[in-house]
Order: C-alpha cells, then structure tokens, then sequence
C-alpha cells in the first residue's frame, strides 16, 4: 500500500514541476456602461480611440479617456459620460 501511495505522490510532484506557471489571463479590452480599460500593448495594434467610442455609444454615452500608463503591463482607462445637454445629435455608433 506504501509503495502505491508514495508512486502516487512521485507522479503528482513530477506533475505539478512539469506544469508551467500562469497568472490568470484577462481580455485586452473590459468595461460597462460607466467605462473600462484597454491593455496598453492592445492599444498599440488597434485604434483604441475607436473601441472606447464604440463601447460607449452603445449606451448612449461618449467616451472620454482619464489616464494612460504607458508600460509592460499598463493600461488606458476611459469613463463613458452621458451626453451634455444642448449638444448637437447622440454619440455617432461605429462599425465594428
């Protein structure tokens, strides 16, 4: 029975030190109706003007970008506000 047990546990640890670690993966893009985040090394390959106005266009909200930090691992952050009164029409919607 010891010799089960103790293969058992030679098998897990060679398992567990065979497994790479990993931190937990997120999208390059999130955010709700009161605004998100993009990845900064996303916002490099995409127009990342354009997916925050077309996020919040699709609450009927314009985008209005609050912070960028510009390194491995940073990010934008961009707040959807609603539309000033006396402003000309609603948020334009883009295509996707």
């Amino acid at each position: 029975m010891r010799r089960i047990w103790a293969a058992g546990l030679v098998a897990m640890v060679g398992w567990l030190a065979g497994a790479p670690a990993q931190a937990d993966w997120l999208p390059a893009f999130r955010g709700n109706d009161t605004g998100g985040i993009i990845a900064y090394s996303a916002a490099q390959e995409a127009d990342a003007r354009q997916l925050a106005v077309a996020h919040c266009a699709s609450y009927g909200k314009v985008a209005r970008f609050l912070s960028i930090d510009p390194q491995y691992g940073g990010y934008l952050s961009f707040a959807c506000r609603w539309v000033p009164y006396g402003a000309e029409g609603q948020p334009l919607k883009t295509l996707d």
